[in-house]
């Protein structure tokens, strides 16, 4: 796995293109040792991602210490594949995976992410079989707090990826959440009570994302696990 990412992306580097497929936040290698120092149970739900993921409290939204945050504040689908052996590694009861926003905020390609989302599922799958694995839409953005201005304006991409994850999770059978129509607004944009900068979400916004899992029964209510 780590030679074919090495591969990978030596070959993406001896191309020209307008993009980096090799580029990391600061923080991903502490984090990713974080990661890997802490317990791993195959009782845990990962949640796996960028800043949408890592903001959240998802232990204490959802009720339980079996809930384990995998975001990295502004991490790639590159950054995702590189660092998936330690997910695989816990053999966990189940991941939904969300990346994808700062891959277009850093003009990787709409093919180029499609291409690393269905690598992220076959890795997943092969690597802990008994997971159940859940690739979750991307949410919209709105350009009215004027913030992130890299990370707005790419609703087509956005549009079009969700339309192959879609695709994605029916030939590799598995779970496709489809989170952005809840979360658009009448203009096409992220509701502003979900957010404040346009991009990452408030409380009500996780609540809201909290209760779409629960009512798709993808997660079951209980209480705080101590």
């Amino acid at each position: 796995m780590i030679l074919f990412l090495t591969l990978l992306e030596s070959t993406l580097r001896a191309q020209p293109v307008a993009w980096d497929s090799i580029y990391r936040p600061d923080i991903y290698g502490p984090q990713v040792e974080l990661f890997k120092a802490r317990p791993h149970s195959r009782k845990d739900i990962v949640f796996l991602g960028n800043s949408l993921t890592f903001w959240a409290d998802w232990s204490e939204l959802l009720g339980s210490r079996r809930y384990k945050n995998r975001g990295i504040p502004g991490d790639t689908s590159f950054g995702v594949l590189a660092r998936l052996d330690e997910v695989i590694r816990g053999r966990p009861t189940k991941v939904f995976l969300l990346i994808g926003i700062n891959d277009l905020a850093r003009r990787i390609p709409d093919s180029v992410i499609v291409q690393n989302y269905r690598r992220i599922v076959r890795a997943l799958k092969a690597g802990t079989p008994s997971t159940q694995i859940y690739v979750q839409t991307l949410l919209p953005t709105n350009d009215a707090f004027g913030k992130l201005k890299g990370h707005y304006h790419h609703e087509p991409s956005i549009r079009y990826l969700n339309g192959a994850l879609k695709e994605i999770a029916q030939q590799e059978q598995v779970g496709y959440i489809d989170l952005h129509p809840h979360f658009i607004d009448e203009a096409g944009k992220l509701k502003k009570e979900y957010t404040w900068d346009g991009v990452h979400l408030t409380l009500a916004g996780y609540t809201r994302w909290a209760d779409l899992l629960y009512r798709g029964k993808y997660l079951k209510r209980r209480r705080l696990t101590l």
